[in-house]
């Protein structure tokens, strides 16, 4: 059994540990208040037994925990208070620094919890290790003088999470859309250098590469870019390299009919087309951003964009080249093909590519065979966000996420235009909605009356958030705010405006609907009772956020959050506060958002169809998934899916396999087993545990991850069913 102390580090359980410090309680009592030494003994092996009960490793506080209420169950009372005020005493002493040995325990590795917090990031190399160094010393800048003591302590107890705090002593926003189409049309300037116009694709697919990562060094959440920006720079290539050909000829003396001229032309632009997608692939996926991961970038591809006949047709040339780029996936250190992570690809739905006659479909059958094979692209339908997404003049629009699943509002500017690059969010707080439950004892009345104070408390810590962004000049970073990313601000001016309006968002994230529901009134999310339920507590949230919105003009939205790390946080702290509750807390994560619970058994098309009622009163973002097996030799039943997610549901996508064993070879499914009381990733091939010699990629929060989870998040991992 394993135990994670204070700095991180995660080491062996010693019962003798146990023992030294309950006899040291003990010795500091009078004799006749004092326990005999076999009773201590015995206290001790009780605590062992409780914690290998809880079959995930625990912290040293919560062991202190039952050592305390073992002392105090045994009726040995002036031992627990002196355990409690030495307990106590050592705890003011390490307030006075709280970081160093965190960050020690980073630089040398064994930081258990930090080195799992995010599935894309490598925590041996030096970037991530400053990086998380740096995030340390935020997060303990915000908790001790940036934010109330009150909020300090929900987010510490796992009542509600200040997501991000890591980067919240700087004036930084979350995630954003990046107006990459004003960026390369008029221009830009990268650290220090005027960017004009490129005169070709690959220039413009070359630029772009160098925007995703300035925008991605200067904020801490996703971004997305569209396709159809660069679209335009094809016809610009096409002309060029017309006249250059036929100034070759010319030279050469041979002639060119029109129709050779338009064949040769056409076989070198798609040559180009290939060179600047493979620019954007490979360095997406080789760029490090200053904070030591790859640029959490989504590609957005949505024929309805385009300008023009002209332009679709280029932007359909550039889409299908991106999907048989990602099929083909990029080669590991020992040269085999496998999945990147990045970027996360967005193939629209639409009645020009889903049915079998649509002049587009190809692309669609491409998308499947992708999708089967490399868990990209996921799907938005446009007939379904259109009838979600409707503006103040009544008009639906389709647009992608910003990152993995954040989405703007609708938004019309001062010119009646609908606006959706260019736009940000401002940050995340997101409220477990199972603790609410597990605080109500089963009393409606009682949840209610604490589903109101927590969302109270919620909405001044993004409050916080907000003011912590209210005043930051343009000058902060440039790429943003003055050349282009989002605005073109002068130097010097704040970004105060396009905080209010509407112009962005604020998000309050939730968390575990399933669980609450069940705890509330022991039925499950997906039978009429819990569904009924489920949605009050949906459109509850959402007479918040309206309410916030409307008093403060600030685009309050509710987002169904990730919990990729989170979601082990959330346990543990819901089982220290209430114990194991059956069907509750008996996990080491809860569900993500809405989402129907990863063991419940459900048909794919069932779980889309039910999903979809959720994820329409999620506004700023929500994505549903079903779980599929090596779908490579059933595309048909994968299109169908593709087909019911346009006719039902926003946005979906497909989670399968796609592993790989650096050892033997084997490229199957890596298995999760326990070892020692711990879950590791196992090669069943070979019977390979070392992580860095295998590729394991797997769907945790709308992204795919590539560097390993926490326990929580892999037990969840282990537990998902099938659901196709």
């Amino acid at each position: 059994m394993k135990i994670i102390k204070r700095s991180g580090v995660e080491v062996d359980f010693d019962l003798q540990k146990i023992i030294v410090a309950m006899q040291k309680a003990n010795k500091s009592v009078e004799p006749n208040l004092r326990l005999d030494e076999d009773k201590i003994v015995s206290m001790a092996k009780k605590v062992e037994r409780q914690a290998k009960k809880v079959q995930r490793t625990l912290n040293v506080e919560e062991i202190q925990d039952m050592v305390e209420n073992e002392l105090m169950a045994s009726g040995a009372f002036a031992v627990a208070r002196n355990y409690i005020t030495y307990r106590y005493t050592r705890s003011l002493v390490r307030q006075s620094n709280t970081t160093d040995e965190q960050i020690l325990s980073l630089i040398e590795c064994n930081n258990e919890e930090v080195k799992q917090e995010n599935s894309n990031k490598n925590p041996t190399v030096n970037s991530v290790q400053r990086d998380y160094m740096a995030g340390e010393v935020s997060k303990d800048i915000t908790k001790r003088i940036l934010l109330p003591p009150d909020i300090v302590e929900a987010h510490e107890k796992g009542i509600i999470h200040f997501h991000d705090a890591d980067y919240f002593a700087q004036h930084m926003h979350n995630c954003d859309l990046v107006n990459l189409g004003d960026m390369l049309q008029n221009g830009t300037v990268i650290s220090g250098t005027f960017i004009e116009k490129p005169h070709s694709f690959s220039t413009a697919c070359n630029i772009a590469t160098q925007i995703i990562a300035q925008v991605a060094s200067c904020q801490y959440g996703g971004q997305s870019i569209s396709l159809t920006h660069l679209a335009p720079f094809v016809d610009v290539s096409r002309k060029r390299i017309r006249r250059e050909l036929a100034i070759e000829m010319d030279k050469i003396g041979v002639p060119l009919s029109d129709e050779q001229m338009d064949v040769v032309t056409e076989k070198r632009l798609r040559d180009e087309v290939k060179k600047g997608i493979q620019t954007i692939q490979y360095q997406v996926v080789t760029l490090m951003t200053t904070n030591g991961q790859a640029p959490f970038i989504t590609v957005f591809m949505y024929l309805g964009e385009a300008e023009n006949e002209q332009q679709r047709k280029d932007l359909a040339l550039i889409i299908e080249e991106t999907l048989e780029q990602r099929y083909q996936g990029v080669k590991n250190e020992k040269g085999v093909w496998v999945t990147p992570a990045f970027p996360k690809l967005i193939y629209v739905l639409e009645e020009s590519n889903i049915h079998e006659d649509s002049p587009y479909y190809y692309l669609t059958k491409l998308a499947a065979k992708c999708t089967a094979k490399r868990m990209v692209p996921d799907y938005i339908s446009e007939k379904i966000m259109l009838q979600n997404k409707i503006d103040k003049n009544g008009d639906g629009h389709c647009y992608t996420c910003m990152g993995c699943r954040s989405f703007l509002t609708p938004y019309v500017d001062e010119n009646g235009k609908p606006k959706y690059y260019g736009r940000f969010n401002q940050g995340v707080v997101t409220v477990n909605l199972v603790d609410i439950a597990l605080s109500a004892q089963g009393s409606m009345e009682e949840f209610w009356k604490i589903f109101d104070e927590r969302m109270e408390l919620c909405n001044r810590a993004l409050q916080c958030r907000h003011e912590r962004l209210t005043g930051t000049l343009s000058d902060a970073a440039p790429i943003l705010w003055q050349h282009g990313a989002l605005l073109r601000l002068k130097k010097g001016e704040t970004i105060d405006k396009y905080l209010h309006g509407g112009y962005s968002t604020i998000s309050l994230g939730y968390a575990g609907l399933w669980e609450c529901v069940f705890a509330l009134i022991g039925k499950k999310l997906t039978e009429p009772q819990g569904e009924e339920l489920g949605l009050a507590i949906m459109r509850k949230l959402n007479e918040y956020t309206a309410k916030w919105k409307k008093a403060e003009n600030i685009d309050y939205s509710l987002y169904g959050t990730p919990l990729e790390s989170t979601t082990y946080k959330f346990a543990k702290c819901l089982q220290q506060r209430f114990g194991v509750v059956e069907g509750v807390t008996d996990k080491s994560y809860i569900t993500n958002s809405y989402h129907v619970h990863v063991t419940e058994e459900i048909d794919a098309f069932d779980k889309l169809a039910f999903e979809a009622k959720f994820q329409a009163l999620s506004p700023g973002g929500a994505i549903s998934y079903v779980e599929v097996p090596d779908m490579q030799n059933n595309l048909d039943a994968v299109l169908a899916l593709m087909k019911f997610i346009y006719n039902n549901i926003m946005y979906a996508e497909l989670n399968t396999k796609s592993d790989y064993c650096q050892e033997c070879g084997y490229d199957g499914e890596i298995q999760v087993v326990e070892e020692s009381g711990k879950l590791v990733w196992k090669c069943p091939n070979c019977g390979n545990t070392d992580q860095s010699k295998m590729n394991v990629a797997r769907r945790t929060c709308g992204y795919i991850g590539t560097q390993y989870w926490n326990q929580g998040r892999t037990q969840e991992i282990k537990e998902r069913v099938l659901h196709l």
